[in-house]
């Protein structure tokens, strides 16, 4: 369960304020089809993070050890930084005239979004950590889910009531707990045992 609760939490508060969150509320906005548009993040977040979870327990399965142990946290500790960045989705990243639906725009657009962001990166790294795909899937699915349904129903309500710079706050704190938690055990601290 560690490794699904620790995965849903990270990429539930990363991606607050990320800009395939702003997708979902342009999207929302664009189709006003809640439904279409909330499947088409679950397909392509399942594929893209699945990849993605894949990719991170494959490579720490050929580069076990110590120092991979310690790149994995310095991976997080640096995800920690990158999230107090805001994001905004830029001009050419925005969904074009909407003629094949709200579900296949959705699915293709946030597929192609999410390839390079932070959410990904971070799906790669909690691979590399927990080493079980299909556990790590489920959690960073559920965190996406958890950030974007509730932007699809109250997008813009929510950017006005929320202050983003405190939640990105808070996903910074827990991306470097975890960063420094994964470099403490790499070197023998093992700080919860």
């Amino acid at each position: 369960m560690e490794a699904v609760l620790t995965s849903t939490a990270v990429v539930a508060l990363a991606e607050i304020g990320d800009k395939t969150m702003l997708l979902a509320i342009i999207l929302a906005t664009r189709f006003r089809k809640p439904l279409p548009i909330i499947f088409g993040i679950l397909v392509a977040t399942l594929a893209n993070h699945g990849i993605a979870a894949f990719v991170g327990q494959s490579v720490a399965s050929l580069l076990a050890g110590t120092a991979f142990r310690y790149a994995v946290g310095i991976s997080f500790v640096v995800m920690a930084f990158w999230t107090l960045v805001p994001d905004k989705l830029e001009e050419d990243e925005e969904p074009k005239a909407p003629r094949f639906g709200a579900f296949l725009t959705t699915t293709f657009t946030f597929f192609i979004v999410e390839i390079g962001d932070k959410t990904q990166i971070a799906t790669i790294a909690l691979g590399a950590q927990f080493q079980n795909v299909i556990l790590v899937t489920i959690g960073t699915t559920l965190g996406m889910m958890l950030a974007n349904v509730p932007a699809v129903y109250f997008g813009k309500a929510i950017v006005e009531r929320v202050s983003l710079k405190v939640v990105r706050a808070i996903a910074a704190l827990l991306f470097l707990a975890i960063g420094l938690w994964v470099i403490a055990d790499a070197a023998g601290l093992h700080l919860f045992q």
